[in-house]
């Protein structure tokens, strides 16, 4: 793919320079206008192109127009299926697409042909629209859509849904010559509308959305063909779906014909069309029939009339869909809200998925969650009990290509030089700050940096990080295999985005409090000096030999902090006594053992009160724990508001570090089932499995809802998105430049958002003029604000591809994949949303795609008992 004509970024992720962007998008479109013969603007730095231009396309232009009957292979397949379709009407002239659009060729014409060329605003009665310092905004007339009547479907073409609204099709034959026969001030394109004389005209898009993801080997990706059409003063609604699908390209383009590229086309088409105006058209000039000639489904549907000058659908958004088994699916959506664009490429594409067989379109959302562990100030690996690999297999296996080896025994990835991969021996010290192992020739070492990620022959990682809040610095772990979390069949608001988000934003900080410190530290010394070797259930499955070995000291160098969490939890292995005395511990306390362990370094128990005191506070002690003189900090979970201003919060354990999160998922996915014969490279899976399901992601950019933007500096991920200069927003207010003098005069306000969002607005306080979005500012509807703030955020992982590059060789090299194999790793899953799932189906993963290993013999049976789950009936 290309990634400047259809995202609009760079290959790497980064962004387009803006400015010089700009100039070329603007002096192309300038040409697509006059070799149309439409009006175009004119600045000082157009005029002589324009002339220059005019005099080369002049006559291009008339020639053109001889051709307007000309249709692209695309347009020629709707068409088709349209006179196919409605030929038992035998209508007076054929349904037919516009015969000349302003065609979007390339991602970033949409975004300029939104807004005039030499004004920062434009408004229309469907849409506000700005042009902001980070990127573009677009406020719809309605702030949300309500789902009540809005779904018809035409009658003739495939069984349509009770819920749904069955429309005639004359009905349907009506409304789409209607859709294009679209009044001046609908037809206005924004970019010519400071002009003498605005351009009219439609603007059109292809997409090409995924159907069928690739698996290597198996099956190629496969994709339909889609085209959209929209007015000109709503360009900005396909400025929006080719950010989340990728523009396709200029469809009269043989290398963009769907049907000349047989090996990923599924056979599909769709096409939408955008009509807001058709609100306004009558029940009756549409040919719906009176109420007293009309069938009773007629008269639940709606689809008659009593009076003359009742609206079609009462006057509301309406989206109308007309589609057979063929593969053609034509929708009309009678709106300019954004998410029923996307909603109605995400219909198609699942249309698309029924007929083609064997893939299926998924509302879901996902993450493959790697586990961290704080590992303290030392870690000393012995990753050859995880798979008896050295680094010289791994050497081995991927130096040639892959590695650039040191011969003092390290090597860097190739891909990302701060990919540092360590011998299985290695030892890394925070207060040393570097990582140090054995070799023949003696002890070597390489320094140990914050930004860099060292990963081991087993694939488990490491890698040294400062604490948000504490001037401490400690090494994190990360493992080698991950536990996807995948959340199916999901209704909007069911929580999808949630999964793949970072905890980070909504942890914490704060002080270790002790009631009375010596009381406390007297419960911490017996919880110290206690003999845990009668923990175990005499019949359990743990049986350790004492006699051979004396239970550890929970302060000793060689028991970890995450043994002790384990020693001091209740479990079914230990005895009901024990797990009774552990009830009886307060929960301050645990707190304080685990930080006692995480900070303390001797394997002396007589010396740590030495090092944990309080301060004295009006000639009394006081309650917050210090470690050699400077306060330490613990970790707390926010976990919703309870009132308007009260956080709910839980401790966190002392060793706790947020997952590692590779996202796979948000919203529109498409899925595969492949037979386990045909994958040479999956590891294994207990229990065995016949089959495996691959799902990839269809889109590019995620349309995200910001809730908890409002409170400044919650959100990071928001407020360093909406810092960038590219950004599609929707339902935020635009801040002129006094309004960020006042946000910026309030330094202690300013100072709660994070440092992307304070040079933001620092920035726009030094400009001379125009319009910023600041995140937590959402628009404000009738005196309250929205509640439906949204944003494209652009892919995580095409932004930055190291972390799912790491989470990849991660796996391949515990796994042992050779390089010219895919990686097709099964690893533990776990399904959100379920009810009673066998054992079977709840497992399977791998890192770049997912499976669900039903077998296919079972699903009759896995079907009846998930009716039967619900229903409570036997089959």
């Amino acid at each position: 793919m290309d990634f400047v004509e259809s995202l609009g970024i760079n290959a790497d992720g980064s962004s387009i320079k803006r400015d010089a962007d700009r100039e070329r998008v603007i002096r192309y479109i300038i040409l697509k206008l006059i070799a149309m013969g439409l009006p175009h603007p004119e600045t000082p730095k157009t005029a002589k192109l324009s002339l220059d231009a005019e005099r080369l396309l002049g006559s291009y232009h008339q020639r053109l127009k001889r051709l307007d009957e000309v249709r692209s292979p695309a347009d020629e397949r709707i068409e088709a299926f349209l006179n196919r379709h409605f030929e038992s009407l035998h209508l007076d002239e054929p349904l037919r697409l516009p015969d000349s659009t302003v065609i979007l060729d390339r991602h970033g014409l949409a975004r300029e042909l939104s807004l005039p060329i030499d004004r920062a605003s434009y408004r229309n009665p469907h849409v506000s629209s700005y042009r902001v310092r980070n990127g573009v905004l677009h406020n719809p007339l309605h702030d949300r859509r309500t789902t009540s009547g809005t779904f018809h479907v035409a009658e003739g073409g495939l069984p349509i849904a009770r819920d749904k609204r069955a429309v005639p099709l004359k009905t349907f034959a009506a409304l789409f010559n209607a859709a294009f026969d679209a009044p001046d001030e609908v037809l206005e394109l924004p970019f010519t509308a400071t002009g003498t004389e605005p351009a009219r005209a439609f603007v059109s898009l292809l997409l090409r959305p995924l159907v069928c993801p690739e698996v290597p080997g198996v099956c190629v990706d496969k994709r339909m063909e889609i085209r959209f059409f929209a007015p000109g003063c709503l360009v900005s609604n396909l400025d929006f779906v080719e950010s989340i699908f990728g523009n396709a390209g200029d469809p009269f383009l043989p290398e963009n014909d769907a049907g000349l590229d047989i090996e990923h086309w599924t056979g599909h088409t769709g096409c939408v069309i955008l009509a807001p105006h058709l609100i306004t058209l009558r029940k009756k000039d549409v040919g719906l029939p009176h109420f007293d000639a009309a069938t009773e489904h007629q008269r639940e549907d709606s689809m008659c009339w009593k009076s003359e000058d009742e609206l079609y659908n009462d006057g509301s958004p309406f989206k109308l869909t007309c589609r057979d088994r063929d593969g053609v699916i034509v929708t009309l959506i009678a709106d300019n809200y954004y998410g029923y664009c996307k909603k109605e490429v995400k219909t198609q594409i699942s249309y698309a998925t029924n007929l083609f067989g064997g893939v299926e379109e998924e509302h879901a959302g996902g993450a493959i969650a790697f586990a961290s562990f704080n590992l303290g100030d030392e870690f000393h690996a012995d990753s050859r009990r995880y798979n008896g690999r050295t680094l010289a297999d791994v050497v081995k296996d991927y130096g040639d290509e892959w590695l650039d080896v040191d011969p003092t025994g390290y090597a860097r990835d190739r891909r990302y030089s701060n990919l540092v991969y360590v011998p299985e021996n290695a030892r890394a010290t925070v207060h040393g700050q570097q990582i140090t192992w054995q070799t023949e020739n003696g002890e070597q070492s390489i320094p140990l940096q914050p930004h860099e990620v060292y990963m081991l022959p087993s694939g488990y990682r490491f890698r040294l990080q400062k604490h948000p809040s504490a001037p401490s610095w400690r090494l994190i772990g990360t493992l080698f295999e991950g536990v996807f979390c995948h959340k199916p069949c999901t209704v909007s608001g069911g929580g999808k985005s949630e999964i793949s988000k970072s905890v980070v934003d909504y942890v914490l900080y704060g002080p270790i409090f002790v009631a009375d410190i010596e009381r406390d530290l007297d419960l911490v010394q017996e919880i110290f000096d206690r003999d845990y070797s009668d923990r175990w259930l005499p019949d359990g499955p743990v049986k350790p030999d004492y006699d051979q070995k004396s239970s550890r000291s929970l302060l000793a160098m060689d028991r970890s902090l995450g043994s002790v969490i384990k020693l001091l939890t209740p479990s079914v292995d230990y005895t009901d006594g024990y797990n009774a005395w552990l009830k009886s511990i307060p929960g301050y306390v645990y707190a304080l053992v685990f930080i006692i362990k995480r900070f303390h370094r001797g394997d002396k128990a007589a010396n740590w009160r030495d090092l944990f005191t309080v301060d004295v506070v009006n000639g009394a002690p006081g309650h917050e724990l210090k470690y050699q003189g400077r306060k330490l900090v613990g970790d707390y979970l926010r976990v919703g508001l309870l009132g308007q201003n009260s956080w709910r919060t839980y401790k966190l354990r002392q060793d706790f570090a947020p997952a590692e999160k590779i996202q796979t998922e948000d919203d529109i996915s498409v899925s595969v089932v492949v037979p386990a014969r045909k994958l040479s490279s999956v590891g294994e899976v207990t229990p065995p499995t016949n089959s495996y399901k691959f799902v990839t992601n269809c889109e590019y950019r995620l349309f995200q809802r910001p809730d908890d933007a409002v409170h400044r500096g919650l959100d990071r991920q928001c407020e360093s998105d909406l810092a960038r200069d590219d950004n599609f927003i929707v339902n935020f207010e635009p801040l002129s430049q006094e309004q960020v003098n006042e946000i910026c005069d309030h330094a202690v306000d300013l100072s709660k958002f994070t440092a992307p969002m304070q040079q933001l607005m620092r920035d726009m306080r030094e400009s001379e003029h125009g319009f910023v979005v600041c995140s937590a500012t959402p628009r404000m509807i009738e005196g309250e604000p929205s509640k439906n703030p949204r944003y494209l955020q652009n892919r995580p992982d095409l932004i930055d591809s190291m972390p799912k590059h790491v989470a990849e060789m991660g796996v391949r090299l515990y796994r042992a994949v050779p390089k010219n194999s895919p990686v097709h790793i099964p690893v533990h899953a776990v399904l959100f949303g379920r009810r009673n799932n066998p054992p079977d189906y709840a497992r399977g993963i791998r890192p770049l795609a997912v499976y669900n290993p039903i077998h296919y013999q079972e699903l009759p049976e896995l079907f009846m008992d998930f009716v039967c789950s619900l229903t409570g009936k036997s089959p």
